[in-house]
């Protein structure tokens, strides 16, 4: 298993359905019940561990998903609002060592938990006119709306797996 990406890289089908919307909202939707279970009784030796050399720690990576998924959504809500609107990028190692990374994650779950669950909402919601409205990504260039929420719920299940081999260790 290749450690960096321990589910595999992004897929997103070449034509994305409402019904692989419901899917990913699932999965985001249960997001941080599963997360909770996997990192809610640790401590800080355990929250310090990592996956590889060099890699982040579970705390970070905790925070790290709350972060991006946060910028994620505004992304998300900005293609849904505006035309093609210009997203820059943000420098998520940069982030990964802010002071308040050294939070305890009960506030990176709680953020979590309102954003999938606006996420979800705002999922539920697309048409599928809606699916192929786009942003452009500062260097990533042109993305879909499908494929946001395809990363949104990527994104947490990558990080997921990142953490579980981390504890396993």
């Amino acid at each position: 298993m290749d450690v960096t990406f321990p589910i595999g890289k992004l897929q997103v089908p070449e034509k994305v359905t409402l019904s692989n919307i419901q899917e990913w909202l699932k999965e985001i939707e249960t997001y941080t019940i599963r997360l909770q279970k996997t990192v809610g009784s640790l401590n800080d030796e355990q929250l310090s561990k990592t996956y590889r050399d060099g890699s982040w720690t579970v705390r970070q990576l905790v925070h790290h998903v709350a972060d991006s998924q946060l910028n994620m959504y505004q992304r998300l809500k900005l293609a849904l609002t505006d035309d093609n609107p210009t997203i820059p990028a943000f420098d998520q190692d940069k982030w990964a060592v802010q002071p308040d990374t050294n939070f305890p994650i009960e506030s990176s779950i709680k953020m979590l938990e309102g954003i999938n669950e606006r996420v979800v909402s705002l999922g539920n919601s697309l048409t599928d006119e809606q699916l192929n409205r786009i942003f452009t990504h500062q260097e990533n260039g042109e993305i879909t709306v499908a494929t946001k929420v395809a990363k949104l719920a990527w994104h947490e299940e990558h990080h997921l797996a990142h953490i579980k081999i981390a504890l396993s260790k």
